[in-house]
């Protein structure tokens, strides 16, 4: 229920990606903007990673947007583009949101991880003690696995297409020293916990990011894709007796903290 005075006062917000169809943000952080007392929307813009640099350029100087909302592929690349950030956003390299600086610039958070376990918390599992696996190491994914680290897992196996940007990200993981933290396979047997951090599921054809048949029923599986709602491998999941949550549930789970960053405005968080 969008109730909107739409007026050349309103404060704009963008989310970028490519592509950008799926996201449901923009209804969803409009009216919380309402909800919260504030003339402000949010809406979609798709940008490829070309012109990516050219556009943000241009959009600084953008006098009545104050907040961009990043998704992907573009966390790594906003990342550099920001004047500032949090210090789990430095310790990834990259962003999800970012808002204008009173002083000059843009300053950048990552929030995807708090949202993917606030999801997994919400469906009835806790990360905590467990053996977990994830598959995909972007910029959600590096988000989500320094969540679960701080979550308290036993250990964490990540796997990734790209090894040179798995094997990075678990260097940078292993810099926090708190649980053990290894490369693995699509191979989900033995673990407590799944976490699909990539696109697979997204487009019809996919092939699923793990091997659904090793999958024990028990297991925890989390999904980041919004789109389709259910995604395959949380369908297949559900097949096996598997507890999970969807990129839904974990939007839910962020929109807070997302609004939260985006009307602060003095750089402080």
């Amino acid at each position: 229920m969008i109730s909107l005075n739409l007026t050349g006062a309103t404060r704009l917000n963008i989310i970028v990606g490519d592509p950008i169809a799926q996201v449901k943000s923009p209804g969803g952080v409009t009216q919380a903007f309402i909800d919260r007392g504030q003339d402000a929307i949010l809406v979609p813009v798709q940008i490829d990673g070309s012109h990516l640099q050219a556009f943000l350029t241009a959009a600084t100087e953008v006098r009545n947007l104050d907040g961009i909302i990043v998704t992907v592929p573009h966390k790594f690349a906003c990342y550099a583009f920001c004047a500032s950030a949090t210090e789990r956003s430095r310790l990834l390299g990259s962003v999800n949101i970012m808002r204008r600086r009173t002083e000059g610039g843009w300053h950048g958070d990552i929030v995807d991880g708090l949202g993917f376990v606030g999801a997994v918390r919400a469906n009835g599992g806790d990360p905590a003690g467990k053996r977990a696996l994830q598959i995909g190491a972007g910029g959600a994914g590096s988000a989500i696995a320094m969540a679960l680290v701080e979550a308290g897992v036993r250990s964490l196996a990540i796997h990734d297409t790209d090894v040179a940007r798995r094997d990075q990200l678990i260097a940078k993981l292993k810099s926090l020293g708190t649980a053990e933290i290894h490369a693995g396979t699509a191979d989900p047997a033995g673990f407590d916990l799944v976490a699909n951090a990539t696109p697979l599921g997204m487009k019809a054809g996919d092939p699923l990011p793990v091997d659904v048949a090793r999958l024990e029923p028990g297991t925890f599986v989390g999904c980041v894709i919004t789109s389709p709602a259910v995604s395959p491998l949380i369908e297949a999941a559900r097949r096996r007796g598997c507890p999970t949550s969807t990129g839904t549930d974990m939007y839910d789970a962020l929109q807070s903290s997302m609004l939260d960053f985006l009307l602060a405005r003095d750089g402080s968080r």
